[in-house]
This record gives structure tokens, sequence and C-alpha cells, in this order.
């Protein structure tokens, strides 16, 4: 693939500069200082206040590990000036996880947004010069992480796109290369087959646990996961049952050892097959994988979808030949072909695996040339 190393020994596939900010009262100078910088990449932080003491940690993970992201040269931060996510305290945690360039400002102490706008652009302006410095090289594809999501699944999705998914995790698996799970939600009733791959008791009673206390946080609430997953677009598509759902998401995964199960936003620390704890929430799912480390995810679709992200590229894939058609703006790979015309789920994952590498050395995604930049935060109300 071809890749740009960081000075925290890092490598990304995209060479953003990224402007954070802290919270949702600074989010809308940031956003009109990203407008006026060519090559600047916005998050439209939603939060970043009145958070529970476990929101407020799973918030500072996140965010630093979106910074951290490899395909992020350098970021601005940007602080109302009130939050709880303060700018010093966000500042802080970015700087333990990476010695990348880092710019802060406060709108408070900047004397409001206006001027704190055109000092954003002129640290932006700046940042992105030195970032056009830095040369692109061949690197090993075992330095990938690659996130894997499903969303707005159908039938299609479990009997073909997982699947297909699930060869190209194998594949970058066996070169070295890690591969993320996500969606804890959609784990529920695979318990058994996932456990019997973990690498050794102690990820087999992490995953467990992980679970378990999922399904437990509705309960507290008086809630059941299942009323609201399958969502209705799965039911109208033919789904049934959570447990019929997940059995068809960890098709994502192939047949690979689980190495190491992490929380929501955490860095990835082991080669191989990764599980994160995240919710169903699709966007919020990739915004986890990204701030541990992703550098590029699969998303696999079978009603579709036109997420993407502005921190990595997002592959959009089908089998459901209908939805390849109608979404053409947003489909990356088609292979509705494994069940119209008898292509073997092999042949397609190579294929998608080829695909992976292409993006890798620089191809745009449907989402990237259409600027998606979607964003949501795994959100935690209870204080424990």
């Amino acid at each position: 693939m071809r890749g740009y190393r960081r000075p925290d020994g890092k490598v990304g596939v995209r060479n953003h500069v990224l402007i954070l900010p802290c919270s949702l009262c600074a989010s809308e100078t940031a956003r009109f200082a990203a407008e006026e910088v060519e090559g600047a990449v916005y998050v439209a932080n939603q939060g970043g206040c009145s958070l529970s003491r476990r929101d407020l940690q799973v918030t500072l993970e996140a965010l630093s590990g979106l910074a951290a992201n490899p395909n992020v040269y350098g970021t601005i931060l940007v602080g109302n000036g009130c939050e709880v996510v303060q700018a010093s305290l966000l500042a802080e945690k970015i700087r333990a996880k990476t010695c990348k360039p880092l710019e802060i400002l406060v709108i408070r102490e900047e004397g409001g947004s206006v001027r704190t706008a055109v000092r954003i652009v002129e640290l932006a302006q700046r940042m992105r010069a030195e970032a056009d410095q830095v040369p692109a090289e061949e690197v090993s594809i075992d330095r990938l992480i690659l996130g894997t999501e499903c969303g707005g699944s159908d039938p299609t999705s479990g009997l073909a796109a997982n699947p297909v998914a699930g060869i190209c995790s194998e594949l970058l698996v066996e070169k070295g290369a890690t591969v993320i799970l996500s969606e804890t939600p959609e784990l529920i009733g695979t318990e058994a087959i996932l456990a019997e791959r973990c690498r050794d008791e102690k990820v087999k009673e992490q995953l467990l646990s992980m679970i378990k206390a999922y399904e437990q946080d509705f309960l507290l609430v008086g809630e059941n996961p299942r009323n609201g997953n399958p969502t209705p677009g799965n039911i109208a598509g033919g789904i049934t049952t959570l447990e019929e759902k997940s059995l068809g998401c960890i098709h994502k995964a192939g047949n690979c050892v689980i190495q190491e199960v992490v929380p929501y936003g955490a860095p990835v620390t082991q080669k191989g097959l990764v599980v994160m704890d995240t919710p169903g929430q699709d966007i919020a799912s990739i915004v986890g994988m990204a701030a541990a480390g992703a550098q590029m995810v699969v998303f696999t679709t079978g009603h579709g979808t036109p997420t993407g992200s502005g921190i990595v590229p997002v592959i959009k894939l089908t089998a459901n030949q209908e939805t390849a058609e109608l979404m053409k703006d947003n489909i990356d790979f088609d292979c509705s072909e494994v069940l119209t015309k008898g292509k073997t789920i092999e042949e397609a994952g190579r294929e998608l695996f080829a695909l992976v590498e292409r993006v890798a050395c620089g191809q745009e995604t449907k989402a990237e040339a259409l600027g998606f930049q979607d964003v949501s935060l795994a959100r935690y109300c209870n204080f424990a």
C-alpha cells in the first residue's frame, strides 16, 4: 500500500489536516473555518458537554483517537472555554497517544468566533503546507488496520456480502494486517461460536463479559436490545431476529482467531482479528474504529447507505443487485453475482481485497468523492 509515515511510527493511507472541536458549542466556528481550507477535514462534534463520568472518558478516548489516527497529519483543536471536554484536557489525552503536530485555540480566549476562525484558517493552511511535504511511500500491507461494519442489512448481507468481506479479512490477516469486528449488539446469539475462536481464556472471558455487559446496560433502564434490533429496515428485508442478524454479521471476520477485545475507541495493540465494543449505530461504530487506529473501513449493506467519514475511506459493498443499481453514487463494490451468476465467495473476496489495496494506494471511495464526513459518538449515560 502507499502510506504516509508519522513521527509516532504509524502509517496513514490519507494525509489529512484535522480541525477538531471539543464540543458542540465550538463546532460551528470550526466548521466555517474548515470550509475555507482546501484539504482540511472537520469533525462535527455533537457532544462534549453535560457528560456523565463514563461518557466523558469514552468521549475523550474517541476524540483523542481521531487526532491520533494515522490518516491525520496534524490537528487544530478548538474549544469554547466552558465545556466539560476542556481543550487542555483533550490536548493532554492526544499528546499521550501521539507526537504529531497539534495546535490549540479557545474561542473565549481568542476574542470570539470570527477571530478564532481567522486564526484556525492561518494555522490550518500552514499545517496543510507542511503535510503536503510528506512523501507517500510504498509500505507493506501488514501496516493496515481495517474496520468492518454492516448496516441496512438484508438476507443478501448474511448470505453473500458479509462472507465476501470475511474472505478479504482472512487474506489481510494472512499478510499480517489487522481487522476489527465491531457492533456488540450484533454479536448477541453468537457467543458460543466466537468464544471458540478466541486465542486464550483471557480473551474469551473479555469477549463474553463485553456482550453480557451490553445486555445488562439495557436491562438497567428497563429495555431489551431486541426491541430495536433488528431495525424496521432489517425486518422489511427479511431478517426476523437479532440472533439471525448476528449470525450473518460475524461472517465479516471470516474464520480468523480473535486476538484481542478492546473498549470503544481504545487503541488496537494486536495484529490479526480484534473485536471492539461498539454500538450498532453504524456511524458511531465507524468513529470508534477510526479512533482505534483503523485507516480504512469496509461497510457491507443490503438496503444501501451513503455513509462516509472525513478521517477514513469507507468502502461500501452490497450483494443486493437492486441496491447496487439504485445507489450507484454510493456503492463501491457490487458482489451480487455471488447470488445471481454463480460467482464464488472466494472470487469476490479476492476482488474486494484488490479494491482495498487500491484504496490504500490512494483510489477514492464514492463517499470520499462526495465529501461525506459523517460523525456520531457512542453515548454512555450511566455513572458506572
